[in-house]
């Protein structure tokens, strides 16, 4: 960080954040419990001492820090200084850590759905992965991107319509000897000394990825943050959106080959649940963690037909056999809010991204769904601290009784320019309003 920005931090007077970064050296142990006790309250719908706040981090990580999103992405001895450095600065009860920087990967887990020892840890993409595997689906800094340039997901069309009948016979098998050798020019033909050392390779890398990240978040946890177990589950609709037909693609076909795609839909589903099983629920909390994407973008009519059924029956067979549910609602989920009410009381979080009505949706799940956001990004970033404070004041005043509540930003991810004081004061309102 340069100094004017430490200037800028030290010249702000004494807040609540201050306070609590205070106790975080003090004390790690204590707020860990705390933050834990937190979390495990509001999941179960209940009220705690204090509504969690959620952290921050994105661009402006790396502007703060001086990492560049590069560093973020393959020089894992730059990433712990600036991790440290930014979640000491702007403390949470909960965060997302990418470290190093992950793009959507699940289609790689669903490859090796019959491999439980290793089928959830390939489940993101990496900088590293993908320089082995040179797939189609992302674009990497210092690679296709500008070094300063975020990570990004593609996606493609990778499948054709008449290959529905191979998908639906054998989903995992499809996926793994004709799509990832169609994405990934990188592995070669199955079979080959190419292919074989290209997954040897890929192996010894996230092996030297997950020693890397067990130091990291270990170091985390001895500075007062928390984390609990959690595995990973996905949509059929998006695998086939998001990595085989592109969501375009995914759409068309849901009325040009209907039956096709709700097959294909219910072949996904125990291959997804093999991977998300293959970490076993650990008391007090295993989370599965699913992100939504074609949601937003389907009416209700395409929603309750070809997306929510399959979704539906993936959380309430997980939320059975003892995990909870953490899901990413992309984009405006309000036409669709009323059909997580047929999901079991107190299945896990639904995290929004930018719904319209936000106090709607609220309303809506109040008492049956733990929710998360509220904030928009747009405020953090481009509002000043005295609208920031009124409107958290506001929204925690209507939302805090109720229990059962994270506040949020609509995604964890901030531009650069975001205002140091802006930051500081959404976390100051998060301590100041929202205790019980």
């Amino acid at each position: 960080m340069g100094r004017g920005k430490e200037e800028e931090v030290k010249n702000v007077s004494k807040q609540p954040i201050d306070e609590w970064i205070e106790r975080h050296e003090k004390e790690p142990d204590i707020v860990a419990k705390e933050k834990a006790e937190r979390f495990l309250r509001i999941i179960e719908l209940k009220t705690p001492d204090r509504v969690p706040v959620a952290g921050v981090g994105g661009d402006f990580l790396c502007s703060y820090t001086g990492i560049t999103w590069y560093d973020l992405s393959y020089e894992l001895d730059k990433i712990p200084p600036a991790v440290f450095r930014f979640t000491h600065d702007f403390p949470s009860d909960w965060g997302i850590v990418f470290a190093p920087m992950m793009l959507e990967g699940f289609i790689f887990a669903l490859a090796f759905a019959d491999f439980p020892d290793f089928s959830n840890i390939i489940r993101f993409l990496t900088g590293p992965v993908h320089d082995i595997l040179k797939d189609r689906w992302s674009q990497w800094p210092g690679r296709e991107l500008r070094a300063d340039m975020h990570p990004q997901f593609r996606g493609g069309e990778f499948m054709k319509p008449e290959e529905y009948k191979k998908l639906i016979d054998n989903p995992v098998e499809f996926i793994h000897s004709i799509i990832l050798p169609r994405v990934c020019p990188g592995l070669g033909t199955p079979g080959t000394s190419q292919w074989n050392g290209a997954w040897i390779r890929i192996g010894m890398t996230m092996q030297k990825i997950g020693s890397f990240q067990m130091q990291l978040f270990g170091e985390l946890m001895k500075r007062g943050n928390v984390a609990f177990p959690m595995t990973n589950a996905y949509t059929p609709a998006d695998i086939i959106g998001d990595f085989l037909r592109h969501p375009t693609g995914a759409m068309i076909d849901m009325r040009r080959y209907p039956e096709e795609f709700k097959m294909a839909c219910e072949a996904l589903v125990e291959p997804i649940l093999k991977v998300a099983t293959a970490t076993p629920p650990i008391p007090p909390l295993t989370q599965f963690f699913i992100p939504l994407h074609l949601n937003e973008m389907l009416p209700p009519k395409l929603y309750n037909e070809f997306y929510w059924p399959h979704l539906k029956k993936i959380i309430e067979t997980l939320v059975a056999k003892g995990y909870k549910g953490f899901i990413f609602f992309e984009g405006d989920h309000l036409p669709h809010v009323e059909t997580i009410l047929e999901l079991p009381k107190g299945w896990g979080i639904a995290w929004f991204e930018r719904p319209r009505d936000f106090i709607k949706v609220w309303e809506t799940l109040k008492g049956h769904t733990t929710v998360m956001g509220g904030v928009p990004v747009s405020l953090i970033a481009g509002g000043s601290p005295e609208k920031i404070d009124e409107y958290i004041k506001g929204l925690l005043t209507r939302i805090r009784p109720e229990g059962g509540f994270m506040l949020s930003p609509g995604v964890n991810e901030l531009p650069a320019g975001t205002p140091i004081a802006n930051i500081r004061t959404y976390i100051n309102a998060s301590l100041k309003y929202g205790i019980y």
